[in-house]
């Protein structure tokens, strides 16, 4: 049974990017597409109050006009809609374990032209087993191509390149494996990322050119099989000493989705997000993959 891309929905611009989003991922992908609304009720069932039955009301509106623009924009996709009541976080959780991934939408941060997650969307980030991406309002099918010969993007032009952050000490299949997939499904280049850090600075004048270029082999090295598997995907390298998320942000600027890693972390330690993603969550404009591993 194919596994569906799961949308967490909240009516909202940024969640209804999210499912456009989704609709043309599920597409390239060739799986099913499940709307979600969860909302917390006193009782599963009907209320004759009127104040307790509002929220169902409400939600079934969520699912219903979203299904409808879904419907409208993208008749291909085989589309599914369900209410859940249960906290949004966990509700999400559960819907992303059944799913091949889960699209959040993400609030504008004013003043930076990134965006910042909300809470339900950290909290889900935090704890799901299954990759997560992070949309924001203005994202449509024309900003993830290159621009036309007017110099605005066009739905007509190829895909922007696919950027993955790579840390080769602790390396991550699962990050490099839906990076080159999702270059290979978009015919896009991959944008391959990786920041080193010497913990003591050279002298004036001196270079850290035995340290660049070792850098460059262990990259090279990892990326060896991947290019083997996906031949057809155009693979660009960069390797800086540089701090990971100031590289991996200045990378992303022009990209069409950025794909990032998080390590999961031991019950005793707690559910949450590293520094790297943090910052790309928050600063990023493109979409954001989050690919969990341990």
């Amino acid at each position: 049974m194919l596994r569906p891309v799961v949308v967490g929905l909240d009516g909202s611009r940024e969640s209804l990017a999210a499912a456009d989003w989704a609709a043309r991922e599920a597409l390239r992908r060739g799986v099913p597409l499940r709307l979600v609304h969860a909302w917390e009720a006193a009782s599963p069932e009907p209320s004759t109050l009127p104040e307790l039955e509002a929220p169902r009301f409400w939600s079934r509106r969520i699912i219903r006009e979203a299904m409808d623009r879904v419907n409208e924009r993208y008749p291909q996709v085989y589309l599914s809609g369900e209410q859940i009541a249960r906290p949004a976080s966990d509700a999400l959780v559960a819907a992303c374990a059944e799913g091949e991934l889960l699209v959040l939408g993400s609030r504008a941060f004013s003043g930076f032209g990134g965006f910042l997650a909300g809470s339900v969307a950290l909290a889900t980030v935090a704890r799901v087993t299954r990759p997560v991406v992070l949309v924001r309002a203005d994202e449509t099918s024309a900003s993830e191509r290159m621009p036309g010969s007017d110099d605005k993007p066009s739905a007509r032009e190829p895909y922007r390149e696919v950027v993955v952050g790579v840390d080769t000490a602790h390396l991550c299949e699962d990050v490099l494996a839906f990076a080159f997939e999702s270059a290979a499904m978009r015919s896009a280049p991959l944008r391959v990322v990786h920041a080193w850090t010497q913990s003591i600075s050279p002298g004036p004048g001196a270079k850290n050119t035995s340290a660049q270029e070792e850098a460059e082999r262990e990259l090279a090295r990892v990326l060896g099989p991947w290019r083997e598997k996906y031949p057809t995907v155009e693979v660009h390298e960069v390797v800086a000493n540089d701090r990971a998320a100031h590289l991996i942000q200045g990378a992303a600027a022009d990209a069409g989705l950025l794909v990032v890693g998080r390590r999961n972390r031991p019950a005793r330690v707690g559910a949450h997000t590293g520094p790297v993603d943090h910052a790309v969550m928050h600063h990023v404009r493109c979409p954001v993959a989050i690919v969990p591993h341990e």
